[in-house]
């Protein structure tokens, strides 16, 4: 054994002692086996090992592929629809037959499966973020096991706010119920140094600085980790928003034999992507990764710093360009000089305003709006920095 293994399986202990809350995220590949349809082999091994860990006190969410499949199989199609309103149509019959599937498997066990679709919309609107927190914690009180999907029969890809895929919205389930801990089950061991394909390449089994790797990425267009080869980098993009709110993530095999249970365990499998930094307070997680912004103020190098590594909030003076309309109480992007996004927050002022004192001083805001009520133009406690 290397000298570093017994280090990472403490930090993996650590980890796995904190996660009372556990989001999973189950891959299509994961589910279904060569001919498309639903392995009951494999629905019946996460629920066991999902009743095992609310054995252990631990609350779990399953994020579950596999409707659009599901119905295909129940339908008798022999082949995947592409027309949009055929596929929601599939989605829609999928989505009871995986519900049913669960539930079966999870009843043996005491437990009752419990179907959440979710919107972009519901992560978007303040109170129905809200309502969706408390209706998971009012089904962890009742013993059932939420599981989540976006919903398919109503998601139109080409609509400005859409959840994207399930990695992303397991992410974002992460965010809502500020899980410590977020296993993203695919069909390979986890995140490679090279192409899985590969012969000498091997599983990275652990990720302190996601910055690195996203970097090693982006250099590497058909050699290295080559990213865009089975969802991983979709994968990685969901690792971003988790780790960036202060939790952790696991990228396994979910074809492994009692793989949750292992990884709880503290064992050394899969990928641990370790927290950016400490768990982020629950508004803030909403306005940095749940609401699509509005609009875009564009800032100097001073006001980028004085935010970004100084804890400041935003003044009209640091903005140097507005982009979009939108109203007081609105998320907008802040971007910097280099015309990367850097942080979100919750405006004090609609964006004809912001256009008409960006670059002043406050003290002219009563002279320039006739009147005005606050000193910041996005105040500190209603601004999420995405970096630092």
């Amino acid at each position: 054994m290397s000298a570093a293994a017994p280090m990472l399986n403490a930090v993996r202990q650590e980890i796995a002692a904190i996660a009372d809350k556990i989001v999973v995220k189950v891959g299509t590949r994961t589910l279904t086996g060569p001919d498309g349809q639903l392995d009951m082999g494999q629905i019946t091994s996460i629920a066991d090992q999902i009743a095992g860990l609310r054995a252990e006190g631990r609350n779990v969410v399953l994020v579950s592929s596999g409707a659009v499949g599901a119905g295909i199989g129940r339908l008798g199609l022999t082949e995947r629809p592409t027309d949009l309103s055929q596929l929601q149509a599939a989605a829609a019959v999928g989505q009871s037959c995986l519900i049913e599937c669960y539930n079966h498997a999870l009843e043996k066990h005491g437990l009752h499966a419990a179907q959440v679709l979710l919107t972009a919309d519901d992560m978007h609107d303040r109170r129905r973020y809200l309502n969706a927190r408390n209706t998971l914690r009012a089904l962890f009180e009742y013993g059932a096991v939420p599981i989540v999907n976006e919903n398919d029969t109503v998601r139109v890809e080409e609509l400005r706010r859409s959840m994207g895929d399930n990695d992303r919205l397991a992410a974002l389930v992460t965010n809502l119920i500020r899980a410590p801990l977020m296993v993203l089950l695919t069909d390979v061991e986890g995140l490679y140094d090279g192409h899985p394909k590969d012969e000498g390449s091997k599983v990275i089994p652990l990720v302190r600085e996601l910055d690195e790797v996203l970097e090693h990425a982006g250099e590497s267009s058909n050699e290295g980790l080559r990213l865009s080869t089975g969802g991983m980098a979709s994968k990685l993009q969901a690792v971003q928003i988790s780790t960036e709110a202060g939790e952790n993530v696991v990228i396994a095999n979910g074809r492994r034999p009692n793989v949750l249970r292992d990884i709880l365990a503290g064992e050394t499998i899969g990928t641990l992507f370790i927290a950016a930094g400490a768990s982020v307070r629950d508004r803030k997680r909403w306005i940095g990764w749940s609401v699509h912004p509005e609009g875009k103020l564009r800032l100097d190098a001073g006001a980028e710093h004085a935010i970004a590594e100084e804890g400041g909030s935003l003044l009209a003076v640091g903005i140097t360009g507005v982009e979009g309309n939108f109203d007081k109480g609105d998320v907008v992007s802040l971007v910097g000089p280099s015309g990367e996004e850097f942080a979100r927050g919750q405006t004090n002022y609609g964006s004809d305003d912001v256009r008409q004192v960006m670059g002043e001083p406050t003290e002219r805001f009563g002279e320039i709006l006739g009147s005005w009520s606050y000193y910041d133009v996005v105040h500190r406690d209603n601004l999420t920095v995405l970096r630092a």
